[in-house]
């Protein structure tokens, strides 16, 4: 097991540490990843299976590809290492 060089460089509990964030995440100045709008950004959506432990065998995305502004519909089978 290794050892804290300075255990009290590391004890926090029961203190006020410096949050250099703090005042413009409570202002609603601070900016996410979700804030920002790229010209041509994608959206997607994952569809998983109501049923618990569930393992899908098949899916028809027919109906889905035939909707104004669906550009691709993206599968386990199109992922880098697939288990299936």
């Amino acid at each position: 097991m290794t050892s804290i060089k300075d255990p009290k460089k590391y004890n926090v509990i029961g203190t006020r540490p410096v949050r250099p964030d703090g005042t413009d995440k409570v202002t609603g100045r601070a900016l996410y990843g979700a804030d920002f709008d790229m010209a041509g950004l994608l959206h997607g959506k994952i569809l998983r299976s109501p049923h618990p432990h569930a393992r899908i065998k098949s899916i028809n995305f027919d109906e889905a590809l035939k909707i104004d502004g669906v550009l691709a519909v993206v599968t386990s089978k199109d992922l880098p290492d697939n288990p299936d």
